[in-house]
């Protein structure tokens, strides 16, 4: 009996512990702004003066490590495959990426000059509680395409660790056909996922040094790869007297396509840009990224152009992807570079993951479940569950239906955008009451939490794209008209979502949202005054 009553006890004190907070419930923190009856934790708070530390410098180790991967180095080889040429290549990533930098630029002001994140920016325009959707959108898509670069970062992994062992392509494959994976491939994944794993848990405002890393051993990698390629050739190669294989309307929409798809690729992040500008030292440095991102876009896809014009000429055929390429390197001086590249390009799938997937998806999570999720575990949460329970390569392998369907879920964030930028420059002209984005009933409440305004310009942003949804899942179903609509999904659905939100806004204004300068200038006295975070004893409701 002693034995059982011990268990007991030991058993009751490790529930009692679950409501401490290393247990699985938080220490209710009182936050600046948040009644005490919200449940909130401190990664949602104001970013403090101490933890906005990134400069312009830090800004362009960012994107430089966002922009820098495997699947920007490749963007020309889709336009080429449809019968275009490098010059179309070139056009539609230098257009598509100044219209979404400046959409990037305007859209992360507010966490540069109210340092909040984007899950409490976006009850702004969107109320309290209908702006979970956004979040959810947001959310979704970080998930996948985190299990995506995983699955992509352990390919590059197994490339730098065959250049040194190349006996590791050899292990003997122990899983069925069916596994979609070899025991390889699997052991490199585990090993790539590990390796990751510390980077995701590191909270974002230490990261600055990481991108700034990132960028030298990237570029040097980029560079190096085809400056190499080119003098082993002899040349760029022939593809800079390409001609187009098609003509006339085709060929205008199939640039206008391209077009579309280089600007709505990078919709994710630039969704929740405020995650990151939150931490910039000086507000107005967030216009910078209007000059860094497409100098950054158009700098890597040149490269991946020139690359895979040399080594047509050296191979016998275009090699768009950079691990490929470096797989094929194979003697001893060689196997150096290519465990370089291999290295880099690692590190590069690292970045992208902590900078478009993770840190914005723990966000996003920490939003929605603050009482139970911070940052830290949520980026647990959602590498685990993007790096072993999405099963990434069976996504990549056997499910390219589902690819094109989560690339389509980017018809939401174009609406997001344009709603979030609408409703900050245009309708509150930049009067916001930041501690009503932290109160449930507050002066962004709306109606019943939702904004109608924002809920109607979204359906008029989405509801004539959804056909190209639906034909994403299943191709043989004919659209129709709908079609063209399709090549132009995100800027119609910026342009609509943005024009009606603000006409909405301007006829029928939500007058209990709207500050003058005055009181605003009022308001943002009073809240630099607000004392620090609050430890409160928990008290866990019933």
């Amino acid at each position: 009996m002693d034995f059982v009553r011990k268990r007991v006890r030991n058993v009751k004190e490790g529930l009692e512990d679950k409501n401490q907070t290393w247990g699985c419930v938080f220490q209710r923190q009182q936050i600046s702004f948040a009644p005490y009856e919200t449940w909130t934790n401190a990664d949602l708070e104001v970013t403090p003066p101490e933890r906005r530390t990134w400069t312009a410098v830090s800004i362009l180790g960012y994107w430089v490590s966002d922009i820098l991967s495997a699947q920007s180095w490749q963007i020309g080889a889709s336009v080429l495959a449809i019968g275009l040429t490098w010059r179309e290549a070139i056009w539609c990533v230098l257009v598509g990426s100044i219209v979404m930098a400046f959409a990037i630029a305007f859209n992360g002001a507010p966490g540069a000059y109210l340092g909040v994140p984007f899950a409490v920016w976006i009850r702004s325009a969107f109320g309290f509680q209908l702006a979970k959707f956004p979040v959810v959108c947001r959310m979704t898509t970080a998930l996948f395409w985190h299990a995506i670069q995983t699955y992509t970062g352990s390919t590059a992994l197994t490339v730098m660790i065959s250049a040194v062992w190349p006996s590791y392509l050899g292990i003997p494959n122990h899983l069925p056909e069916s596994a979609g994976i070899t025991s390889q491939e699997l052991l490199s994944h585990f090993i790539f996922w590990t390796i990751q794993l510390p980077f995701l848990t590191i909270h974002p405002h230490k990261l600055k040094w990481f991108f700034v890393f990132k960028a030298f051993v990237t570029i040097t990698a980029a560079l190096g790869t085809t400056i190499a390629v080119c003098v082993i050739a002899g040349s760029s190669g022939d593809m800079w007297n390409q001609q187009p294989t098609v003509m006339g309307w085709d060929r205008a929409w199939l640039i206008i396509a391209t077009l579309t798809s280089q600007t709505g690729s990078w919709s994710t992040v630039g969704t929740n840009i405020s995650d990151f500008t939150r931490y910039i030292r000086k507000p107005r440095n967030t216009f910078y990224q209007a000059v860094f991102f497409p100098f950054i876009c158009v700098f890597v896809s040149g490269l991946g152009v020139v690359s895979a014009s040399a080594t047509n000429a050296l191979y016998g055929e275009y090699i768009w992807d950079p691990l490929v390429l470096a797989s094929k390197w194979t003697s001893p001086r060689a196997r150096l570079a290519a465990f370089y590249c291999g290295l880099a390009w690692m590190v590069a799938q690292i970045g992208v993951n902590v900078s478009a997937n993770v840190i914005s998806a723990s966000n996003d999570l920490a939003s929605l479940f603050p009482k139970y999720v911070n940052i830290r575990r949520a980026a647990i949460l959602c590498t685990v569950v993007g790096g072993w329970v999405m099963v990434p390569w069976k996504i990549i392998t056997s499910a390219a239906g589902l690819l094109d369907f989560m690339s389509s879920l980017g018809i939401f964030l174009s609406p997001i955008i344009a709603i979030s930028i609408a409703d900050y420059w245009v309708v509150k002209q930049r009067c916001v009451d930041v501690s009503a984005l932290y109160v449930p009933h507050g002066r962004y409440h709306y109606t019943a939490g939702c904004n109608w305004r924002a809920a109607v310009a979204m359906l008029v942003g989405i509801g004539p794209t959804m056909p190209s949804l639906v034909k994403s899942v299943n191709p043989s179903i004919d659209i129709g008209g709908a079609s063209y609509i399709a090549d132009l999904v995100w800027y119609y659905g910026f342009v609509s979502a943005f024009l009606a939100y603000t006409i909405l806004s301007k006829v029928w204004p939500a007058k209990g949202s709207l500050l003058t300068r005055a009181e605003a200038g009022v308001l943002k006295g009073v809240e630099a005054g607000v004392a620090e975070i609050k430890e409160v004893p928990n008290e866990l409701e019933e």
